[in-house]
Protein backbone atom coordinates (compact mmCIF):
# COMPACT_ATOMS: atom_id res chain seq x y z
CA UNK A 1 0.00 0.00 0.00
CA UNK A 2 2.77 2.11 0.39
CA UNK A 3 5.15 3.83 -1.68
CA UNK A 4 8.82 2.86 -0.98
CA UNK A 5 10.14 6.33 -2.58
CA UNK A 6 8.21 8.90 -0.38
CA UNK A 7 8.12 12.67 -2.64
CA UNK A 8 8.72 15.66 -0.62
CA UNK A 9 6.91 18.88 -0.62
CA UNK A 10 7.79 22.54 -0.27
CA UNK A 11 5.68 24.40 1.91
CA UNK A 12 5.82 26.57 4.92
CA UNK A 13 6.52 23.70 6.69
CA UNK A 14 8.20 20.45 5.80
CA UNK A 15 5.64 17.79 4.48
CA UNK A 16 5.97 14.67 2.64
CA UNK A 17 3.91 12.34 0.70
CA UNK A 18 4.29 8.32 1.60
CA UNK A 19 0.96 7.70 -0.64
CA UNK A 20 -1.48 9.44 -2.45
CA UNK A 21 -3.82 8.59 0.55
CA UNK A 22 -1.00 9.35 3.03
CA UNK A 23 0.54 12.86 3.65
CA UNK A 24 2.75 13.70 6.48
CA UNK A 25 3.11 17.11 7.65
CA UNK A 26 5.85 18.22 10.02
CA UNK A 27 5.70 21.50 12.61
CA UNK A 28 6.74 22.52 15.40
CA UNK A 29 4.79 22.70 18.00
CA UNK A 30 5.53 26.85 19.16
CA UNK A 31 5.06 27.67 15.32
CA UNK A 32 2.26 30.11 14.32
CA UNK A 33 3.27 29.12 10.62
CA UNK A 34 2.39 25.86 11.71
CA UNK A 35 -0.84 26.44 12.97
CA UNK A 36 -1.73 28.08 9.83
CA UNK A 37 -0.14 25.25 7.66
CA UNK A 38 -2.57 22.80 9.39
CA UNK A 39 -5.07 24.65 8.52
CA UNK A 40 -3.99 24.50 4.87
CA UNK A 41 -3.13 20.63 4.50
CA UNK A 42 -6.45 19.65 5.92
CA UNK A 43 -8.41 22.19 3.67
CA UNK A 44 -6.22 21.37 0.13
CA UNK A 45 -5.35 17.96 0.57
CA UNK A 46 -8.70 17.26 2.32
CA UNK A 47 -8.13 14.25 4.02
CA UNK A 48 -10.92 11.63 5.59
CA UNK A 49 -8.83 11.54 8.46
CA UNK A 50 -6.39 13.83 10.57
CA UNK A 51 -3.68 12.13 13.01
CA UNK A 52 -1.85 13.90 15.72
CA UNK A 53 1.24 13.03 17.19
CA UNK A 54 -1.23 13.59 20.92
CA UNK A 55 -1.47 10.97 23.75
CA UNK A 56 -4.93 10.82 25.49
CA UNK A 57 -4.11 12.95 28.04
CA UNK A 58 -2.31 15.48 26.30
CA UNK A 59 -5.59 15.98 24.03
CA UNK A 60 -7.56 16.58 27.23
CA UNK A 61 -4.94 19.19 28.53
CA UNK A 62 -5.13 21.20 25.13
CA UNK A 63 -9.10 20.88 24.90
CA UNK A 64 -9.66 21.91 27.99
CA UNK A 65 -7.42 24.90 28.00
CA UNK A 66 -4.53 22.91 30.16
CA UNK A 67 -6.27 22.98 33.29
CA UNK A 68 -5.61 21.24 36.34
CA UNK A 69 -8.39 21.02 38.65
CA UNK A 70 -7.82 20.23 42.61
CA UNK A 71 -9.13 16.92 42.66
CA UNK A 72 -6.19 16.22 40.28
CA UNK A 73 -3.55 17.89 42.19
CA UNK A 74 -5.18 15.61 45.01
CA UNK A 75 -4.72 12.82 43.46
CA UNK A 76 -0.98 13.89 42.08
CA UNK A 77 0.01 13.74 45.77
CA UNK A 78 -2.23 11.15 47.06
CA UNK A 79 -0.06 8.94 44.12
CA UNK A 80 3.06 9.77 44.87
CA UNK A 81 3.52 11.19 40.84
CA UNK A 82 4.63 14.81 42.08
CA UNK A 83 8.22 14.74 40.82
CA UNK A 84 7.13 13.21 37.16
CA UNK A 85 4.06 16.09 37.23
CA UNK A 86 7.24 18.45 38.30
CA UNK A 87 9.47 17.42 35.33
CA UNK A 88 6.81 17.29 32.62
CA UNK A 89 6.09 20.76 33.58
CA UNK A 90 9.84 21.88 33.68
CA UNK A 91 10.18 20.24 30.14
CA UNK A 92 7.19 22.26 28.86
CA UNK A 93 8.72 25.77 30.07
CA UNK A 94 11.23 25.22 28.22
CA UNK A 95 9.70 24.54 25.16
CA UNK A 96 7.63 27.39 25.71
CA UNK A 97 10.44 30.02 25.82
CA UNK A 98 10.96 29.24 21.98
CA UNK A 99 7.25 29.98 21.88
CA UNK A 100 6.26 33.54 23.49
CA UNK A 101 8.16 34.86 20.71
CA UNK A 102 6.01 33.34 17.85
CA UNK A 103 2.72 33.97 20.22
CA UNK A 104 2.07 29.86 20.13
CA UNK A 105 1.62 28.03 23.54
CA UNK A 106 3.30 24.40 22.90
CA UNK A 107 0.76 21.99 20.78
CA UNK A 108 -1.06 24.71 19.00
CA UNK A 109 -0.83 23.05 15.99
CA UNK A 110 -2.16 19.94 17.05
CA UNK A 111 -5.06 21.70 18.71
CA UNK A 112 -5.18 23.58 15.68
CA UNK A 113 -5.58 19.63 13.72
CA UNK A 114 -8.23 18.73 16.20
CA UNK A 115 -10.48 21.48 15.94
CA UNK A 116 -10.16 21.73 12.08
CA UNK A 117 -10.83 18.19 11.70
CA UNK A 118 -14.06 18.55 14.12
CA UNK A 119 -15.32 21.01 12.34
CA UNK A 120 -14.86 19.87 8.84
CA UNK A 121 -16.79 16.65 10.27
CA UNK A 122 -13.40 14.61 9.75
CA UNK A 123 -12.45 11.41 11.90
CA UNK A 124 -9.48 12.53 14.21
CA UNK A 125 -6.69 9.80 15.38
CA UNK A 126 -4.49 10.44 18.55
CA UNK A 127 -1.03 8.33 17.54
CA UNK A 128 1.48 8.81 20.12
CA UNK A 129 2.44 7.37 23.65
CA UNK A 130 1.00 8.80 26.64
CA UNK A 131 3.51 11.54 28.36
CA UNK A 132 3.79 9.65 31.23
CA UNK A 133 4.87 6.54 29.79
CA UNK A 134 7.71 8.26 28.10
CA UNK A 135 8.86 9.97 30.47
CA UNK A 136 8.79 7.50 33.09
CA UNK A 137 10.96 5.30 30.24
CA UNK A 138 13.32 8.09 29.63
CA UNK A 139 13.94 8.76 33.22
CA UNK A 140 14.46 4.73 33.58
CA UNK A 141 17.24 4.83 31.31
CA UNK A 142 19.23 7.54 32.04
CA UNK A 143 22.40 7.39 34.06
CA UNK A 144 22.42 9.47 37.74
CA UNK A 145 24.73 12.23 36.48
CA UNK A 146 22.44 13.02 33.04
CA UNK A 147 19.60 13.22 35.44
CA UNK A 148 21.41 15.42 37.41
CA UNK A 149 22.36 17.31 34.49
CA UNK A 150 18.94 18.14 32.66
CA UNK A 151 17.75 19.04 36.08
CA UNK A 152 20.37 21.63 36.62
CA UNK A 153 19.90 22.91 33.13
CA UNK A 154 16.29 23.44 33.04
CA UNK A 155 16.54 24.98 36.58
CA UNK A 156 18.87 27.10 35.20
CA UNK A 157 17.58 30.94 33.91
CA UNK A 158 20.06 31.66 31.37
CA UNK A 159 19.00 31.66 28.12
CA UNK A 160 21.02 30.31 25.37
CA UNK A 161 22.07 33.53 22.88
CA UNK A 162 22.84 30.94 20.38
CA UNK A 163 19.63 29.23 20.21
CA UNK A 164 18.20 28.78 16.63
CA UNK A 165 14.86 30.17 15.74
CA UNK A 166 11.91 29.00 15.51
CA UNK A 167 11.79 29.47 11.47
CA UNK A 168 15.21 28.48 10.95
CA UNK A 169 14.06 24.64 12.56
CA UNK A 170 11.73 24.16 9.90
CA UNK A 171 13.66 25.75 6.90
CA UNK A 172 17.11 23.30 7.82
CA UNK A 173 16.04 20.27 8.34
CA UNK A 174 20.01 19.40 9.11
CA UNK A 175 20.19 21.73 11.72
CA UNK A 176 17.00 20.25 13.30
CA UNK A 177 18.62 16.85 12.60
CA UNK A 178 21.86 17.55 14.54
CA UNK A 179 20.15 18.97 17.35
CA UNK A 180 18.05 15.95 18.13
CA UNK A 181 21.49 14.08 17.42
CA UNK A 182 23.03 16.38 20.45
CA UNK A 183 20.22 14.75 22.74
CA UNK A 184 21.27 11.50 21.66
CA UNK A 185 25.27 12.65 22.83
CA UNK A 186 23.85 14.40 26.21
CA UNK A 187 22.05 11.11 27.42
CA UNK A 188 21.79 8.14 25.06
CA UNK A 189 19.50 6.35 26.77
CA UNK A 190 17.03 9.54 27.21
CA UNK A 191 17.81 10.09 23.04
CA UNK A 192 16.69 6.45 22.12
CA UNK A 193 13.02 6.82 24.38
CA UNK A 194 12.59 10.31 23.21
CA UNK A 195 13.76 9.85 19.39
CA UNK A 196 14.00 6.28 18.52
CA UNK A 197 10.95 4.18 20.29
CA UNK A 198 8.46 8.06 19.44
CA UNK A 199 9.51 7.32 15.96
CA UNK A 200 9.06 3.86 15.34
CA UNK A 201 5.74 3.90 17.49
CA UNK A 202 4.10 7.14 15.96
CA UNK A 203 5.77 5.05 12.32
CA UNK A 204 3.70 1.92 13.32
CA UNK A 205 0.49 3.78 14.68
CA UNK A 206 0.51 5.55 11.29
CA UNK A 207 0.88 2.33 9.07
CA UNK A 208 -1.85 1.19 11.10
CA UNK A 209 -4.10 3.68 10.46
CA UNK A 210 -3.25 3.45 6.45
CA UNK A 211 -3.97 0.08 6.33
CA UNK A 212 -8.06 1.06 5.64
CA UNK A 213 -9.02 3.04 2.42
CA UNK A 214 -9.33 6.37 3.88
CA UNK A 215 -6.64 9.51 2.75
CA UNK A 216 -4.94 10.52 5.92
CA UNK A 217 -3.15 13.14 6.90
CA UNK A 218 -0.54 12.74 10.09
CA UNK A 219 0.22 16.37 11.85
CA UNK A 220 4.05 15.35 13.78
CA UNK A 221 6.76 17.08 14.77
CA UNK A 222 9.03 17.73 12.17
CA UNK A 223 11.76 16.08 13.79
CA UNK A 224 10.59 12.90 13.61
CA UNK A 225 10.06 13.46 9.94
CA UNK A 226 13.08 11.59 8.99
CA UNK A 227 12.74 8.85 11.47
CA UNK A 228 8.84 8.27 10.45
CA UNK A 229 10.15 8.49 6.65
CA UNK A 230 12.70 5.98 7.42
CA UNK A 231 10.21 3.07 8.64
CA UNK A 232 7.03 3.75 6.13
CA UNK A 233 9.87 3.47 3.64
CA UNK A 234 11.11 0.11 4.79
CA UNK A 235 10.30 -3.20 5.92
CA UNK A 236 11.33 -2.05 9.42
CA UNK A 237 7.72 -0.77 10.87
CA UNK A 238 7.05 -2.24 13.97
CA UNK A 239 4.43 -5.08 15.21
CA UNK A 240 1.31 -5.11 17.26
CA UNK A 241 3.77 -7.08 19.69
CA UNK A 242 6.22 -4.39 19.15
CA UNK A 243 4.18 -1.26 20.07
CA UNK A 244 2.60 -3.23 22.89
CA UNK A 245 6.41 -3.64 24.26
CA UNK A 246 7.05 0.32 23.44
CA UNK A 247 3.81 1.06 25.64
CA UNK A 248 5.05 -0.52 28.48
CA UNK A 249 5.50 0.99 31.86
CA UNK A 250 9.37 0.03 32.83
CA UNK A 251 9.74 -2.63 35.14
CA UNK A 252 11.43 -2.39 38.39
CA UNK A 253 13.85 -5.53 39.14
CA UNK A 254 13.73 -8.00 42.29
CA UNK A 255 17.02 -5.98 43.59
CA UNK A 256 15.61 -2.14 42.74
CA UNK A 257 12.10 -3.23 44.54
CA UNK A 258 13.91 -4.35 47.59
CA UNK A 259 15.84 -1.45 48.45
CA UNK A 260 12.59 0.60 50.04
CA UNK A 261 11.98 -2.54 52.53
CA UNK A 262 15.93 -2.92 53.44
CA UNK A 263 16.03 0.11 55.97
CA UNK A 264 12.53 -1.08 57.67
CA UNK A 265 13.66 -4.37 57.76
CA UNK A 266 17.42 -3.32 59.24
CA UNK A 267 16.00 -0.89 62.33
CA UNK A 268 13.31 -3.25 62.84
CA UNK A 269 16.11 -5.95 62.96
CA UNK A 270 17.99 -3.85 65.48
CA UNK A 271 15.10 -3.32 67.63
CA UNK A 272 14.13 -6.97 68.27
CA UNK A 273 18.42 -7.65 68.73
CA UNK A 274 17.98 -4.85 71.76
CA UNK A 275 14.68 -6.09 73.10
CA UNK A 276 16.30 -9.75 73.20
CA UNK A 277 19.45 -8.74 74.96
CA UNK A 278 17.98 -6.24 77.06
CA UNK A 279 20.09 -3.30 75.94
CA UNK A 280 17.80 -0.33 76.90
CA UNK A 281 19.93 2.30 76.97
CA UNK A 282 20.49 1.44 73.40
CA UNK A 283 17.18 0.84 72.32
CA UNK A 284 16.32 4.51 73.83
CA UNK A 285 19.32 5.72 71.52
CA UNK A 286 18.41 3.73 67.96
CA UNK A 287 14.92 5.53 68.65
CA UNK A 288 16.27 8.90 69.24
CA UNK A 289 18.56 8.87 66.37
CA UNK A 290 16.09 7.76 63.77
CA UNK A 291 13.57 9.95 65.05
CA UNK A 292 15.28 13.34 64.97
CA UNK A 293 17.45 12.23 61.59
CA UNK A 294 13.98 11.52 59.87
CA UNK A 295 11.99 14.51 61.29
CA UNK A 296 14.83 17.13 60.42
CA UNK A 297 15.69 16.20 57.36
CA UNK A 298 11.77 15.88 55.90
CA UNK A 299 11.16 19.42 57.53
CA UNK A 300 14.72 20.68 55.74
CA UNK A 301 12.85 19.72 52.82
CA UNK A 302 9.35 20.81 53.57
CA UNK A 303 11.16 24.21 54.38
CA UNK A 304 13.22 24.73 51.51
CA UNK A 305 10.24 23.78 49.68
CA UNK A 306 8.70 27.17 51.25
CA UNK A 307 5.75 25.12 53.33
CA UNK A 308 3.17 25.91 55.24
CA UNK A 309 4.94 25.92 59.24
CA UNK A 310 2.04 22.83 59.83
CA UNK A 311 2.96 21.25 56.68
CA UNK A 312 6.45 21.01 57.73
CA UNK A 313 5.70 19.88 61.00
CA UNK A 314 3.57 17.35 59.10
CA UNK A 315 6.74 15.97 57.28
CA UNK A 316 8.70 16.14 60.43
CA UNK A 317 6.33 14.11 62.75
CA UNK A 318 5.12 11.52 59.88
CA UNK A 319 8.71 10.72 58.31
CA UNK A 320 10.61 8.73 61.39
CA UNK A 321 6.96 6.61 60.76
CA UNK A 322 6.27 6.40 56.88
CA UNK A 323 10.31 5.79 56.44
CA UNK A 324 9.15 1.90 58.16
CA UNK A 325 6.72 1.83 55.72
CA UNK A 326 7.56 2.15 52.15
CA UNK A 327 4.00 2.21 50.77
CA UNK A 328 3.39 5.73 52.19
CA UNK A 329 5.60 8.94 52.40
CA UNK A 330 6.09 11.50 54.71
CA UNK A 331 5.44 13.70 51.32
CA UNK A 332 1.83 12.78 50.66
CA UNK A 333 1.10 13.93 54.37
CA UNK A 334 3.03 17.36 53.83
CA UNK A 335 1.56 18.00 50.50
CA UNK A 336 -1.90 17.38 51.56
CA UNK A 337 -1.53 19.40 54.58
CA UNK A 338 0.04 22.45 52.58
CA UNK A 339 -3.02 21.67 50.06
CA UNK A 340 -5.68 22.36 52.47
CA UNK A 341 -4.21 25.07 53.94
CA UNK A 342 -2.75 27.42 51.04
CA UNK A 343 -5.54 26.66 48.63
CA UNK A 344 -4.87 27.05 44.92
CA UNK A 345 -7.43 29.14 43.81
CA UNK A 346 -8.77 28.81 40.08
CA UNK A 347 -6.39 30.93 38.47
CA UNK A 348 -3.58 29.18 40.53
CA UNK A 349 -5.00 25.61 38.90
CA UNK A 350 -5.02 27.68 35.26
CA UNK A 351 -1.62 29.00 35.07
CA UNK A 352 -0.06 25.90 36.65
CA UNK A 353 0.81 24.16 33.10
CA UNK A 354 2.27 27.48 31.84
CA UNK A 355 4.68 28.24 33.90
CA UNK A 356 7.63 29.68 32.82
CA UNK A 357 10.49 29.89 35.26
CA UNK A 358 11.51 27.47 38.25
CA UNK A 359 10.67 30.18 40.62
CA UNK A 360 7.20 30.46 39.66
CA UNK A 361 6.71 26.86 41.19
CA UNK A 362 7.03 28.53 44.43
CA UNK A 363 4.75 31.54 44.03
CA UNK A 364 2.16 29.39 42.33
CA UNK A 365 0.19 27.63 45.14
CA UNK A 366 -0.37 24.42 42.89
CA UNK A 367 3.39 24.25 42.19
CA UNK A 368 4.32 24.68 45.93
CA UNK A 369 2.14 22.11 46.74
CA UNK A 370 3.90 19.98 44.18
CA UNK A 371 7.32 21.24 45.49
CA UNK A 372 6.02 20.32 49.55
CA UNK A 373 5.05 16.89 48.31
CA UNK A 374 8.44 16.35 46.26
CA UNK A 375 11.50 17.84 48.35
CA UNK A 376 9.82 16.21 52.03
CA UNK A 377 9.90 12.95 50.30
CA UNK A 378 13.10 13.66 49.41
CA UNK A 379 14.28 15.00 52.53
CA UNK A 380 12.80 12.18 54.34
CA UNK A 381 15.15 9.52 52.17
CA UNK A 382 17.95 11.11 52.97
CA UNK A 383 17.05 11.35 56.34
CA UNK A 384 16.33 7.57 56.65
CA UNK A 385 20.06 6.62 54.98
CA UNK A 386 21.40 9.03 57.36
CA UNK A 387 19.82 7.97 60.02
CA UNK A 388 20.87 4.08 59.13
CA UNK A 389 24.38 5.16 58.28
CA UNK A 390 24.27 6.89 61.95
CA UNK A 391 23.25 3.42 63.92
CA UNK A 392 25.63 1.61 61.82
CA UNK A 393 28.11 4.02 63.48
CA UNK A 394 27.27 3.48 67.44
CA UNK A 395 27.62 -0.47 67.32
CA UNK A 396 30.94 0.00 65.63
CA UNK A 397 30.87 -1.15 62.11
Amino acid sequence: MMSTTPQRITIATPCLDISPSLRILGTAHVSTASVEAVREQISSFKPDLVAVELCESRHQALTSNRRLDKEGLLKVVKEGKAPLVLLQSLLAAEQRKMGLDEGQQPGAELLAAVQEAEAAELEVALIDRDIQTTLRRAWKKMRFFEKVKILWSLLGDDEDEDAPEVSELLEDQDLLSSLMEELRTFSPGAGTVLIDERDAFLAGKISQLNRSDKKILAVVGAGHLKGIEKHLSSESVVTEDQLSELNQLPKRGRFSKSIPWLIPAFVMSLMIYFIATGEQVNLIEMFTVWTAANAVFAALGCALARGHPLAILTAAAASPITSLNPTLAAGWFAGYVQLKIKEPTAEDLQQFLKLESLGSFWSNKAGRVLMVTSLSNLGSMAGAWFAAAGLLGSLGI
